[in-house]
């Protein structure tokens, strides 16, 4: 189950990360290397939306398993779905994107 109070405190401190860094793009793409999961949060007409940034895979297993697996996680703050569909497609491996 996600806490949306923590997720926004993991993209508070992960705001503050970016902010700080000389080159704010790496320090972007370290946060992402970094966790399991990066999910992006956003304003929505419910409340917050979601969208996985990277870990889809793990959080579809431990959907299917039922499992309470261990798994790394963050969020990033974006501004609406369309950012966050822009940064998962920009952040993701070479591999990806050339498919993409």
């Amino acid at each position: 189950m996600l806490d949306f109070n923590e997720l926004r405190e993991l993209a508070a401190d992960v705001r503050v990360f970016v902010d700080v860094a000389e080159d704010k793009a790496e320090a972007l793409r370290a946060v992402i290397r970094a966790y399991d999961v990066v999910l992006a949060i956003f304003p929505a007409h419910e409340g917050m939306g979601l969208h996985v940034i990277k870990g889809k895979e793990i959080l579809d297993k431990i959907a299917k398993s039922r499992s309470h697996a261990i798994y790394s996680h963050t969020a990033i703050a974006v501004p609406d779905l369309e950012h966050a569909e822009v940064l998962k497609v920009l952040t993701a491996p070479v591999e990806q994107r050339i498919a993409a």
